[in-house]
C-alpha cells in the first residue's frame, strides 16, 4: 500500500522487499566511478558497467529535472553517467548488459553507464518496520494525545481507520469523562489494535490516576500513552503488566502495550526496565496483578516504545531533539545490553514536527516512528473551539512563550503556550510574581490587587474565592482545610482558578474571554502554517487529521529521496512538497 494523489503500486511487504539504500559497489564515490566506467571497454579487465533503457521517462541531467524526479519516490531510480553530461537519473526503466560495441547514449539518455539504483521509497517505510507489525499499523505516525479531550473520540477513530494510531486526550478530564470515551472507542473500533488512550501521572491525585489505569484496563484499551510520569506508579506498572500470558509459541503476549513519554534519559531508563520487584509484589498483594503476571513482567520492559518529547506544546523541558533523541537511544542500547531483554524497544521522536522537513529529519536521526500534537489542534476533528482554532492558525514560529502551569504552579513549573493574539503569558505571569513576592493575597498591596481584579480575573477576589472554594469542595475537600490554615496555599488556590479556567474558556471559545485564552502550541505550529499557507490545506475545512499525518509523512518521504540524492553525489536542493489531496491507496 502507498498513499498518493493518483494510482500507485503497492509496496512490498513490510518484512522483505529491496534496499533502502543505493546499491552502489566497493564504496568509491559516484564521480569516481563514473571516470571509471568512461574508461571501461569489454575488453579490459573489469566487467562492463550496465546499461540503462528508457521507460517512461528519459534521463534527466539538469538541477530543475533532478529534483522533479526526487518527488517521483515509488519509482526506481537509476544514477547515469554519461560523459560530457556528468552524473544524471534515470526514472523506471530497465538495466540491461552492454553489447559487445560501445553504443554512444542518446539524448533520452538511452544506453548511458549504470552506477547504482535506488529502489522505490514508500513512506510506509520511514521508520522501524516493528512498529507496523507491533500495533497493526501501515504507518510510523501517531497523533498525540492532546489533553482536556482536544485530542477527541473522533480524531482518534479517524487515524485508527487510516492505517495510523490515536491517543485520546485524557488528561484534566475527570474519570466518568474518561470512562464515557473509553466505552465509546471500544465499541467502534472494536477488535482494532491501532488506538490508545492516555494516562496521565497525577502526583497530587493518587485516586484518579489508579481510577484511570483500572478503567482502561476494563474496557481493553489495547494502548496506553503513559505521560509526565517522573517515576514509575503501580498504575503505570498495573498498566503493562495485567493480562500478559504466554503464547502457544512459548513468547510473552501483551494485553496492553504502554507507550512512555519522556523527555529525560533516566525517566527513559526507568520504563526500558523491568518493574521494580517491590512494586510487583505490592501489585499481587493488592490482588491487582496474578503472581504469574507479576512472574513474567520481571523479564520484560515496562514500555516497549518511548516517546522522546522535544520543544513542545504544554509541559516541555525544551530540549532540542537532535540532542535528545541519541542520547535516549544510547540509554536504550545500555538498558538492553544490562538486562539482556527480547526484542527492541523502538524510540520515537515528538516536539516540533510541524514540517515534512522536521518529519524527515527525526526519522535520519533514526526515529522508529513520529508523533504530532501542536498540528492537530486545528484539525476538523479536534475537539478545540473554532475561535482557539482561528487563532492557532495565524501563529507564527516565534508566537510563543512560557507561561506559569496550572498542575504545579506552586513549583513554578511553566508550560508552551500560544502569545498571538491572547494575554495569557502576560497575565499568568503576573499571577505568580505575586505568589512569589506575598504569603497571602491580604499582602498584595491595593492598586496591585485593583489591577488583578480588573485585568486579570475580571471580578472582585471575594467572588473568585467563592467560586474556587465551590470547586475544590466538590472535588477535593482536603484542599480547603489545607487553605484555612496556609494563607499562601489558598492564595495558590485563588490563582490557580484563572490558569485552570483559560483553558476551558478557550475550549469553549467563550468569546468574553478571548484576550486570557490559554492555548498550548509549539513552534511547530508556526512551521505548519508557513509550510500549508496557499494549498489546500491552507483551508480549515480540508485539514482532516489523516490529510495532516499523510500529507506530512509523503513530504517527508520526498526529503528523504532528495537527501539520498544529494549524498550520491547530484545537485538536488532540498525539495519543498506543497500539500496535496492524499488518500491512502491500494493497487
Amino acid at each position: 500500500m502507498a498513499i498518493s494523489s493518483s494510482p500507485a503500486r503497492r509496496p512490498p511487504g513490510r518484512g522483505v522487499g529491496p534496499r533502502r539504500g543505493p546499491a552502489l559497489a566497493g564504496g568509491t564515490g559516484l564521480a569516481s566511478r563514473a571516470r571509471r566506467a568512461d574508461r571501461t571497454t569489454t575488453a579490459g579487465d573489469t566487467p562492463p558497467t550496465p546499461l540503462w533503457r528508457p521507460g517512461r521517462h528519459p534521463a534527466v541531467f539538469d538541477e530543475p529535472g533532478l529534483s522533479a524526479c526526487a518527488r517521483q519516490i515509488r519509482e526506481p531510480v537509476h544514477l547515469l553517467a554519461v560523459p560530457g553530461r556528468g552524473l544524471g537519473i534515470g526514472l523506471g526503466g530497465a538495466v540491461v548488459a552492454p553489447g559487445g560495441v560501445p553504443i554512444p547514449p542518446r539524448a533520452d539518455g538511452a544506453g548511458a553507464r549504470v552506477l547504482g539504483v535506488l529502489p522505490p521509497l514508500y513512506p510506509e517505510w520511514l521508520g522501524d518496520r516493528s512498529f507496523g507489525a507491533a500495533h497493526g499499523v501501515r504507518f510510523p505516525y501517531i497523533a498525540g494525545e492532546m489533553a482536556t479531550g482536544i485530542a477527541t473520540t473522533e480524531l482518534v477513530t479517524a487515524m485508527a481507520r487510516a492505517g495510523m494510531l490515536g491517543f485520546f486526550g485524557s488528561g484534566g478530564l475527570p474519570v466518568a469523562r474518561i470512562e464515557q470515551a473509553a466505552a465509546a472507542l471500544a465499541r467502534d473500533l472494536a477488535g482494532m489494535p491501532n488506538w490508545g488512550m492516555n494516562l496521565l501521572h497525577s502526583p497530587g491525585d493518587a485516586s484518579l490516576e489508579n481510577g484511570t489505569a483500572e478503567l482502561l484496563l476494563r474496557h481493553g484499551v489495547p494502548c496506553v500513552s503513559a505521560s509526565a510520569f517522573m517515576t514509575l506508579t503501580p498504575a503505570v506498572v498495573r498498566c503493562s503488566a495485567a493480562g500478559l500470558r504466554r503464547g502457544p509459541d512459548g513468547g510473552i503476549i501483551r494485553r496492553t502495550r504502554v507507550f512512555a513519554k519522556i523527555s529525560r534519559p533516566e525517566v527513559a531508563q526507568l520504563f526500558m526496565s523491568p518493574p521494580p520487584a517491590p512494586l510487583l509484589r505490592t501489585l499481587v498483594e493488592h490482588g491487582q496483578l496474578t503472581a504469574e503476571e507479576a512472574e513474567l513482567a520481571a523479564g520484560l520492559p515496562v514500555a516497549e516504545d518511548i516517546t522522546v518529547e522535544a520543544d513542545s506544546a504544554g509541559h516541555t523541558d525544551g530540549r532540542p531533539l537532535t540532542v535528545l533523541l541519541p542520547s535516549v537511544q544510547a540509554t536504550r542500547d545500555a538498558v538492553a545490553e544490562r538486562f539482556g531483554l527480547p526484542g527492541r524497544i523502538r524510540v520515537g521522536a515528538a516536539g516540533g514536527l510541524g514540517t515534512p522537513q522536521g518529519v524527515a529529519g527525526a526519522f535520519a536521526l533514526g526515529a522508529a516512528y513520529v508523533l504530532t500534537g501542536s498540528v492537530n489542534q486545528v484539525s476538523a476533528e479536534s475537539g478545540q473551539s473554532s475561535a482557539a482554532k482561528e487563532m492557532l492558525a495565524g501563529a507564527d514560529i516565534a508566537d510563543v512563550a512560557m507561561a506559569p502551569a496550572a498542575d504545579m504552579f506552586e513549583l513554578g513549573a511553566k508550560v508552551q503556550v500560544l502569545r498571538r493574539g491572547t494575554m495569557f503569558a502576560t497575565r499568568a505571569g503576573a499571577l505568580y510574581e505575586a505568589y512569589r513576592l506575598h504569603d497571602s493575597f491580604e499582602q498584595i498591596p491595593g492598586r496591585q490587587r485593583a489591577k488583578l481584579e480588573r485585568d486579570v480575573f475580571g471580578m472582585a477576589l471575594p467572588e473568585v474565592w467563592r467560586r474556587t472554594a465551590e470547586y475544590w469542595q466538590a472535588r477535593d475537600p482536603a484542599q480547603l482545610r489545607r487553605a484555612e490554615q496556609n494563607p499562601k496555599h489558598r492564595m495558590a488556590l485563588l490563582f490557580r482558578w484563572y490558569l485552570g479556567n483559560s483553558g476551558r474558556w478557550a475550549l469553549a471559545g467563550d468569546s468574553s474571554r478571548r484576550t486570557d485564552y490559554q492555548i498550548w502550541c509549539g513552534p511547530a505550529m508556526g512551521a505548519f502554517n508557513r509550510w500549508v499557507a496557499g494549498s489546500f490545506l491552507a483551508d480549515p475545512a480540508n485539514r482532516t487529521v489523516v490529510q495532516i499525518a499523510l500529507n506530512l509523512l509523503e513530504g517527508a518521504a520526498v526529503a528523504t529521496r532528495a537527501q539520498q540524492l544529494r549524498s550520491c553525489g547530484l545537485p538536488i536542493a532540498a525539495s519543498r512538497f506543497p500539500p496535496r489531496r492524499l488518500a491512502p491507496a491500494s493497487g
